[in-house]
């Protein structure tokens, strides 16, 4: 009797060895996958990375500071200061 349970607990234990060993290898095959997309899409240098819209990142930054300026002139016309 106590030898079957010994030899279920066992089996199960190696069943679920398995499946985690599966399981893990099917993650880290995922994770490589994930990599070499990144790498794919992986911009050559700095300088010619596009932002939204196709802007570059200085052109950008000017439209930051344009929608900046224009929030603190909105805010003032709020407020009811003269500009």
């Amino acid at each position: 009797m106590l030898d079957q349970e010994v030899l279920i607990a066992g089996s199960s234990l190696i069943g679920l060895l398995v499946i985690a060993a599966t399981l893990l290898k099917g993650w880290q095959g995922w994770l490589a996958l994930k990599d070499r997309e990144l790498e794919l899409h992986k911009p050559q240098n700095r300088a010619g990375r596009e932002i939204e819209g196709g802007a570059g990142e200085g052109a950008a930054r000017i439209e930051i500071a344009d929608l900046k300026e224009r929030i603190r002139k909105l805010e003032a016309i709020a407020s009811g200061v003269d500009l």
